[in-house]
């Protein structure tokens, strides 16, 4: 099971970024997938979630919704993060994670598998 993340960058207050995630090794299609971030000195947290397959039902952490949209492209087994509106907040080490569910659950340990991360860097 493999995930690269892809996407990150530098980008001023406002500005958006589209993270990708390209998946391989599983059934894309059969697990949920989740976006957590990871700031300097702090703790991995949850960021969005998606179900499974076609059902696309999404799951957000209050900072974000309304910013940031989870999507997934499953005949490119492909995740995607769409981030606009970014703050400075935003700043971290973005990772995308296959979830051991259909289910996007918020908790680190739902997830078995990780990316190796993409910086997103928010800064004027």
């Amino acid at each position: 099971e493999q995930l690269v993340e892809s996407g990150g960058g530098l980008v001023q207050p406002g500005g958006s970024l589209r993270l990708s995630c390209a998946a391989s090794g599983f059934i894309f299609s059969h697990y949920a997938m989740g976006w957590f971030r990871q700031a300097p000195g702090k703790e991995r947290e949850f960021v969005a979630g998606i179900s499974w397959g076609d059902d696309n039902s999404n799951t957000y952490i209050d900072d974000v919704k309304g910013r940031f949209t989870i999507s997934r492209d499953n005949a490119k087994n492909t995740l995607y993060l769409q981030m606009n509106g970014l703050k400075s907040a935003d700043t971290a080490d973005y990772y995308c994670a296959k979830g051991i569910s259909t289910t996007p659950f918020s908790l680190p340990g739902m997830y078995d598998a990780w990316g190796q991360g993409t910086q997103v860097t928010v800064s004027s």
